[in-house]
């Protein structure tokens, strides 16, 4: 048991981990001369610019990063629940508000890697200029990371559902 617990909060660090380089690391969007992410665009590793209202789809990026930001700490939260409820809950209860709440975050990191590749998408097909810069480029690691960590915070949550509290 002490086992499954130790790979349990494992997982959940790791999700937590991954969140967090999704979120705050400048890869969402790569080219050969530039990168982005939800935050700014640096043109040849030196010209940063943060993205603002000046930039096209800025509403829709404001959305990708309110969602990305409140699915890290639901998962941040998720794991200070699940410590509490390991000293708190008696022998045979299940984590339930824990797999809510993760199950929440997972929600959350989905809406916000598909609202961007959503408009990546419009704006590969309409040949549109995203963040002034040409469409040619790539999905980062940090764009993947975001999926990954979708997929980590569902496995989690159906964890910590599946999970009882044992001797």
């Amino acid at each position: 048991m002490l086992v499954l617990l130790f790979f349990i909060i494992a997982f959940h660090i790791t999700s937590a981990a991954l969140l967090f380089i999704a979120t705050i690391d400048n890869a969402w969007w790569v080219g050969e001369d530039f990168f982005a992410d939800v935050w700014r665009v640096c043109v040849n590793t030196t010209n940063c610019t943060e993205i603002g209202e000046h930039f096209a789809d800025y509403s829709t990026l404001q959305a990708v990063q309110a969602s990305m930001i409140l699915s890290t700490i639901l998962c941040c939260i998720a794991f200070f629940i699940f410590l509490l409820q390991l000293f708190r809950l008696k022998q045979g209860e299940r984590f339930v508000l824990t797999a809510i709440i993760q199950l929440m975050a997972c929600l959350c990191v989905m809406i916000g890697a598909s609202i961007y590749t959503d408009r990546r998408q419009d704006v590969h097909s309409n040949n549109y200029h995203f963040y002034h810069l040409t469409s040619e480029g790539r999905y980062g690691y940090s764009f993947i990371l975001a999926w990954v960590s979708f997929a980590f915070t569902l496995v989690s949550s159906l964890m910590y559902t599946i999970l009882r509290k044992r001797k």
